[in-house]
């Protein structure tokens, strides 16, 4: 018996020490030829290897050594270095990595929903700045859409150089953002692309702080309802039924010559979309967690709009969510207010992106953050906007302002304060750059006001200074609210001198059309 047990275990050993022996060292797909690191700042590198793999890692004449763990992951940091290269990246473990053409510069994110993912060669012009994409220190990074309740450890990707051809594919507002920068700066630029359409926020953050957190107690049960009760198989052959049943009538319409109904629509699985709860965040995001970064530019929000009071709450946790997972400090956080969109509303009235812009601006308490206007550059009949080029224009004017030092203005004015007087009402804004200013017409349009009976006039509107514009309306004696560029499709035209639009707010604080939904 005790010879068995020998038999075995030698037996088990065989099975498992091959294994541990062959091994291969591997690390992060973020760390590929072409890559750009981080300038200025220690960077994480990781990797796997067998269990207590001694690991060694050098760059650019520094070297560094660590051991993999129990789970076979190691984690070391290259020391800063200074903007340039190219640099070689070697790393000997089990077996040897050689990474080459590496440089060093700033690296940005570029995440979101479709706006984000919105290619060049869907933009204004894709020939034209396709023929010029020819910059070889401007790098891309795509991290492929994955869904994943499980924090994923890798993804299927690789950098590469910015040319004619690869640049088609890539984020229109992520390159033309990463094209200022490098121009301005005169360094490399990386861009890492993990944007996915028509995701929500909630699926960019850890499941477990919405789960415990109270205040999403609706969300989290919605969520676990679906989870409990969806059967996609189920609903795959209830759409095949369906679908026979139109093949039937399509047929039956063609012998009748009458109009052929409209195909039904095959089934998403909501658990492997990318609206779940914690879904991106897994699949996405995790998985890049942690490579130096200098920060992210955001374009998101139209998913949640119809939850606009909940994005108020929901947006900055998940900012705070990724500075605190990625572990390196409070980085820059700009995002793209909502553009405008739909057909233009004849009359004052509730507005459901006129809120998500407001939950947006809110989220401008947290530090190191900005956000671009662009109610001048939507279309009403199009959620996407091919004009990319200007709206990569207003994120990089923060960067360069808060992140680079450059003496321009970054900002959109924002309203300040206000005072009543005579019955007319005198607001005063802040972030003016050169002053107040209009576009097309000299007098300021997209103004309502409202008496304590929160009825909403168009305005007339007048700028008196600087800083200041006076509104007022010949129907409202009293007034008490006044409301700038509050509709989804907003007619208004204020800005500062440098051309960018004033910010949508209201000076009140009544109930708005999505403060219950959750």
């Amino acid at each position: 018996m005790k010879h068995l047990r020998i038999f075995f275990c030698t037996l088990a050993l065989a099975l498992i020490v091959p294994t541990a022996l062959f091994a291969d060292v591997e690390l992060c797909n973020a760390f590929t030829d072409h890559m750009v690191l981080q300038r200025n700042q220690q960077n994480p590198v990781w990797g796997w290897d067998a269990p207590g793999t001694k690991i060694t890692v050098s760059i650019a004449g520094q070297k560094h050594e660590t051991k993999t763990n129990a789970d076979g992951r190691w984690d070391l940091k290259l020391s800063a270095m200074k903007a340039g290269g190219p640099h070689i990246l070697t790393i000997s473990g089990s077996s040897d990595v050689t990474i080459q053409d590496g440089l060093v510069g700033e690296v940005w994110v570029c995440s979101g929903q479709s706006n984000m993912a919105f290619s060049v060669s869907s933009a204004n012009d894709p020939d034209l700045e396709s023929l010029t994409a020819k910059y070889p220190q401007i790098r891309f990074l795509s991290v492929p859409n994955r869904a994943s309740q499980n924090h994923e450890k890798n993804f299927n990707g690789a950098w590469s150089v910015c040319t004619p051809e690869t640049v088609k594919s890539f984020s229109a507002v992520g390159y033309f953002y990463g094209r200022q920068l490098h121009q301005t700066l005169g360094v490399p630029i990386g861009l890492i692309d993990n944007a996915w359409g028509g995701s929500a926020a909630e699926a960019w953050i850890r499941r477990d702080l919405v789960d415990n957190d109270k205040q999403y107690e609706v969300l989290s049960k919605r969520w676990k309802g679906v989870e409990a009760t969806y059967d996609h198989e189920k609903a795959t052959q209830q759409y095949q039924a369906r679908l026979k049943k139109w093949q039937a009538a399509v047929a039956k319409a063609k012998a009748a010559k009458k109009p052929a109904p409209n195909r039904p629509r095959a089934p998403r699985n909501p658990l492997t979309g990318n609206s779940r709860l914690g879904n991106l965040y897994g699949g996405c995001l995790h998985p890049i967690i942690g490579y130096g970064i200098k920060g992210a530019i955001w374009y998101q929000g139209e998913s949640n709009a119809g939850r606009a009071y909940q994005y108020r709450h929901i947006f900055p946790l998940m900012i705070q969510n990724w500075r605190d997972d990625w572990k390196q400090g409070d980085f820059s956080f700009y995002w793209v207010s909502l553009a405008d969109f739909n057909r233009e509303a004849p009359e004052p009235g509730g507005s459901t992106w006129a809120e998500l812009r407001e939950a947006q601006t809110m989220t401008l308490s947290l530090p190191n953050s900005g956000e671009a206007i662009i109610t001048d550059l939507g279309e009403s009949d199009d959620i996407h906007p091919k004009n990319k080029l200007d709206v990569a224009k207003r994120l990089a004017r923060l960067a360069l302002v808060q992140d680079y030092g450059y003496k321009i203005v970054g900002r959109s004015p924002r309203y300040l304060s206000n005072s009543i007087k005579d019955g007319k009402m005198t607001v005063k804004f802040q972030d003016i750059g050169d002053g107040l200013d209009t576009f097309d017409v000299r007098e300021p349009i997209g103004f309502t006001i409202a008496g304590k009976d929160q009825k909403f006039v168009h305005a007339q509107a007048k700028i008196t200074g600087n800083d200041t514009i006076v509104v007022w309306s010949d129907e409202i004696k009293e007034p008490v609210s006044v409301r700038y560029a509050w509709a989804n499709n907003p007619v208004c035209n204020v800005q500062n001198k440098t051309g960018l639009p004033v910010t949508p707010f209201r000076t009140d604080d009544w109930p708005g059309v999505t403060i219950d939904a959750k």
